[in-house]
């Protein structure tokens, strides 16, 4: 049988989290860990189907387990679970790798419901955050858009060559233009996105989409 492990440190909260999982996948195991180090200690023994982790725990931070555990059992689906709703928060969880995010006071029924949907390959994640990330992504795509209008079809096109490594006497040669006209476009293109060297330039160029960041 697959086991789940639930993250918790808080007695009452853990043992609801247990019922919870218990009603969403009642073929599975859940186990408990109430410290970082237990936590640990459990994921080197076994693989889990899917880790309930708290951010703040009494000896360290759920996120470095969730760091860990995208290494170590990338296939374990990690959601987090905690009080925090900020966007701090939720944004270092994603980067970190969480697959899910879900805010303890929900009703029990919505978390059951929540956590059921995995297997239908929808993340569980609180209303709450859900309208802050969708807020996220419509405000970079309005920055990406107003950044992108700042510059000309050909410094565009002289930011991502530039940013995909090519020296500028090449990208003279690619784009049929003399060094000094590359050199004029670099100057501008760097005064638009605010930047001073290549590495920002490449940064840029991938948060406009102008170049893959794989």
């Amino acid at each position: 049988m697959q086991s789940i492990l639930i993250v918790e440190d808080h007695k009452e909260t853990r043992e609801w989290w247990m019922k919870n999982i218990s009603s969403a996948f009642p073929d599975a195991v859940p186990e408990s860990a109430v410290t970082l180090r237990e936590a640990r200690e459990k994921c080197a023994s076994k693989h889990f189907l899917l880790a309930l982790v708290d951010i703040n725990l009494p000896d360290g931070n759920g996120l470095d387990l969730v760091n860990e555990l995208v290494l170590q059992q990338p296939e374990t689906y990690i959601v987090m679970s905690t009080i925090f709703d900020d966007d701090h928060h939720v944004f270092s969880a994603l980067r970190a790798g969480a697959n899910g995010y879900l805010i303890k006071d929900q009703p029990r029924d919505s978390q059951i419901e929540m956590l059921r949907d995995i297997v239908n390959g929808q993340p569980p994640i609180s209303p709450g955050v859900a309208r802050r990330i969708l807020r996220y992504f419509s405000e970079q795509k309005v920055e990406q858009k107003l950044a992108t209008q700042q510059l000309t079809g050909r410094e565009q096109e002289v930011l991502r060559l530039i940013a995909k490594g090519y020296s500028r006497p090449e990208v003279a040669d690619l784009m049929g233009l003399t060094a000094n006209t590359v050199s004029s476009y670099t100057k501008v293109i760097y005064q638009k996105l605010n930047v001073s060297r290549r590495a920002e330039a490449v940064i840029e160029a991938i948060r406009l989409g102008l170049i893959s960041g794989d």
